[in-house]
């Protein structure tokens, strides 16, 4: 805590000595259309990295107190081109903007995304802030520094599984888009960034809104939304190359092409990715390849294209964690914990033998998860007016694969076979390997219309459909004493079926020059049906309805040109997932959970230095919690409770010190508790479970607090020297708030350079070298618990996922 009070205190300093010291300008005009020269309220106007406004009702604007040393000023809006400015010596402009159906792609994302004049607190995310960091770690690891976000990996190094939480909310919570176009998995809800490999190198900006944000498509937002765009418009051809290698024998290779705009009317990307990496944990490899294909048609009024990428992912699993006694380096403990769990020979010769950071439990050499991911999209606009734009989109995703496991002694009830008999003995167990399959489609369409008046109000009405159609089933692949078994004996086998269909309509509207206000209201409709047997042969027959009606509402008023406060009201509410039904810890079925979110805050811009404070706080009826454990696949178990809530407040701040140093700032403090938590323990000694009542407590995996910094020294033109540093307090493994269920605080301190230089045969040639951990720091991010009674004795075993130490990844990039 000391350390994150040092921070923000160091930077209130800073900003106040920048802020006396630095020379200053101010800067009005007015944008307007090029055409008919209607006034373009809501224009974006920048000036630098954090001097920027909107412009009002008639598209004015004042921008006061700009550096001296900035001088280009950008201005940009939804569907017309984006322009630059030099403003050295000019106090007034006059900015007209013509429209363009080269920038339609972000009118299809706009109806999902919010600006600063929006009551909701978001961070976008550019491509160039992307780029330097894009050395072959996932996307969660790429988003590790924007407010309020903790990423983790099972493999410590970045690569392969990775997570992602937002205000504690984890990726079950979080909905995720791509160009408008729902990602989650739509029965588990979660985001597997794994099978969609170097993605980062495709995507041209990500807007993450916290809370319930703006109406979108797909699962419900309980936690955040994260809208990516891969959508962008380059006019000229071009060819990019890059490379990385890195500790752990870490590779990235990614080759993107462009042909530019073709005929004034076409143009085609693509990109071909590779990433491998032996991981941190023992044997936690990976193995991932991508593309990346994208056409599109510009007509006149009309814009279409298509989007077809993929992922192809095998990576060893590394989900079962860590022993407590084998990371503290307890041998006591661990020859304790062989004998509770009737641990194997070998398997308890590894335990004993292997790295207390980087031991892993699995050790059969084809312990992987094979998966393909296959996207289809198309996506269109079309102007049906100078005030009226129609969007409308398809798309169908395909996934297939299994992970494969091997299994000791395992029964042959368990897989739907006979006793084997072998002469007179009648054999009960024996070895197996077994697969678990996926085999699904996702398929639908989104759509929107949209309005602008170019004056008050702003207008959309869309929504979507979509279908889920998921295969699950199980193979035996070989046995020790296979009896009579098939080559590929199918043991278990259930069809999950999920449709989805949402409205919504959002209106903004400018009441005055400095007063805006929004309202936004979605219908949900889910049908989920699940029949068969599942994994543990158990009949798994579910077949309900849900129906939501989700409002928003708030008001944004400007206090001057550069400071604004706002404040929001929103309702979300959300269906429990498969796991959540297919896994009850209680054995009562988990129902829908309901959120009320409200929003406040304050955002100011004064020369050098910017700053913003959110309050939050998100008021749960039934959420769903996580219970500490996890299934037999690693995923999250969780339990309805009555009452819960969020409550917190992000600061950000950012400042420019000089031309040289640039410093950006976060900060959450937040309280996560339940109103009154009950714990259940499994007892075998009588059956079902124990209940112990806890009172108020903790949400897990919930930190009080979360800070970033990124600490940047330019000492000379396309040479960047940075220093990035996340502190997260402690997390409970479960709902307890018993400290010897948690993940200890961890400060990390990462370093990263950059160079460019810009030789005649290529436009530029870039260097990238990122050393994580420089303090060796010794944390883990993950992990989870469970409890049971037996013998008259509860007995706690807790389990994590430690990160690497010390490590680096070095890049070249060359663009032609």
């Amino acid at each position: 805590m000391r350390k994150v009070t040092t921070y923000l205190n160091v930077l209130l300093f800073s900003a106040l000595i920048c802020i006396s010291a630095s020379a200053q300008h101010t800067i009005t005009g007015r944008v307007t259309d090029a055409t008919d020269g209607k006034p373009l309220p809501g224009a974006s106007v920048k000036a630098g990295e954090i001097r920027g406004t909107n412009t009002g009702e008639n598209g004015t604007f004042n921008l006061r107190n700009i550096p001296d040393d900035i001088h280009i000023l950008e201005v940009s809006y939804v569907g017309y081109q984006t322009v630059k400015l030099d403003m050295t010596g000019k106090t007034q402009l006059d900015i007209r903007l013509a429209k363009s159906t080269y920038q339609a792609d972000e009118v299809i994302i706009s109806a999902t995304r919010v600006n600063s004049k929006s009551a909701m607190a978001f961070t976008n995310v550019t491509a160039d802030a992307i780029d330097k960091q894009n050395l072959g770690q996932d996307l969660p690891v790429l988003l590790n520094f924007t407010p309020s976000l903790v990423s983790t990996s099972d493999a410590g190094g970045g690569v392969g599984y990775t997570g992602i939480r937002i205000r504690g909310s984890d990726a079950t919570r979080i909905n995720v888009t791509v160009n408008g176009i729902p990602y989650n998995d739509a029965e588990s809800q979660g985001v597997y960034w794994v099978n969609m490999p170097d993605f980062a190198s495709s995507v041209s900006s990500i807007q993450i809104q916290r809370g319930v944000g703006t109406s979108t498509n797909g699962a419900g937002a309980f936690g955040a939304s994260v809208n990516v765009n891969t959508n962008t418009f380059r006019q000229e051809a071009y060819a990019e190359l890059n490379n990385a290698y890195g500790s752990f024998n870490t590779f990235k290779n990614t080759l993107k092409l462009g042909t530019g705009l073709i005929k004034d009317q076409f143009t085609f990307d693509a990109r071909l990715s590779r990433i491998s990496s032996d991981g941190f944990v023992d044997r936690a490899t990976s193995e991932l390849h991508s593309y990346y294909l994208s056409g599109g048609y510009f007509g006149k009024k009309s814009f279409v294209r298509v989007n077809v990428f993929s992922g192809k992912e095998r990576t060893y699993q590394s989900w079962n964690g860590t022993p407590e006694a084998k990371l503290r380096g307890d041998r006591a403990g661990i020859l304790a914990y062989i004998d509770r769990n009737g641990v194997g020979e070998k398997d308890a010769e590894n335990l004993l033998n292997a790295n207390n950071r980087t031991y892993n439990y699995y050790t059969y050499k084809n312990e992987v998860d094979n998966y393909r991911q296959d996207h289809y999209q198309v996506v269109s606009s079309h102007a049906l007016g100078n005030n009226l734009t129609f969007n409308l989109n398809a798309f169908l995703v395909r996934g297939l694969g299994y992970y494969e496991q091997y299994r000791s002694q395992d029964k042959y009830s368990n897989y739907n076979l006979p006793d084997v008999v072998i002469g007179g003995d009648t054999l009960s167990r024996t070895d197996f390997i077994r697969r678990r399959w996926l085999d699904n489609y996702f398929y639908g369409t989104t759509f929107s219309l949209d309005y602008n008046s170019y004056k008050k109000l702003t207008a959309s009405f869309g929504g979507g459909w979509n279908q889920y159609d998921g295969e699950h089933y199980g193979q035996v692949i070989w046995a020790r004493n296979a009896g009579n078994i098939g080559s590929e004996h199918q043991y278990y086998y259930n069809l999950g079926t999920k449709k989805d269909i949402n409205f919504y309509g959002k209106i903004y509207y400018q009441f005055t020059e400095k007063l805006n206000a929004f309202a936004d209201l979605q219908y949900r409709h889910v049908n989920h049906r699940i029949a068969g047997q599942d994994n543990d042969l158990v009949a798994l027959h579910f077949d309900k309805s849900f129906s939501f009606l989700n409002p928003k509402a708030g008001v944004n008023y400007q206090l001057s040109a550069q400071s604004s406060v706002y404040a929001s009201y929103s309702i979300g509410n959300r269906e429990p997932n498969r796991d959540d039904i297919a896994s009850s810890v209680t054995g009562m079925f988990p129902t829908s959970e309901s959120m009320q979110d409200v929003e406040a805050g304050f955002r100011t811009q004064h020369g050098k230095l910017a700053f913003a404070a959110n309050y939050y706080l998100m008021y749960y009826k039934n959420q769903l919690v996580l219970t500490g454990q996890i299934n037999d696949v690693g995923n999250s178990i969780r339990v309805n409770v009555p009452k819960s809530y969020r409550m917190g407040i992000e600061l950000e701040g950012a400042v420019a010190i000089n031309k040289h140093l640039k410093w950006n700032v976060n900060a959450t403090f937040s309280q996560n508790k339940i109103r009154n938590f009950t714990e259940y323990i499994v007892d075998y000694d009588n059956g079902g479970y124990k209940t112990i009542s806890h009172g108020k407590s903790d949400i897990s995996f919930s930190p009080n607090v979360i800070a970033g910094s990124q600490f940047s020294f330019t000492p000379a033109k396309n040479l960047e020297l940075t220093l990035l540093s996340k502190y997260v307090s402690r997390q409970y493994l479960d709902n307890t708030t018993d400290k010897t269920r948690q993940l200890d605080a961890y400060f990390t301190n990462d370093v990263r350079f950059s160079y460019a230089v810009k030789p005649g045969w290529a436009k530029e040639i870039s260097f990238n070298l990122l050393i994580n951990n420089i303090f060796n720091e010794r944390y883990e991010s993950n992990g989870y618990t469970y409890n049971y009674l037996a013998g008259g004795a509860v007995t706690q075993e807790n389990f994590y996922f430690p990160q690497a130490g010390t490590n680096f990844l070095i890049g070249m990039n060359f663009k032609f």
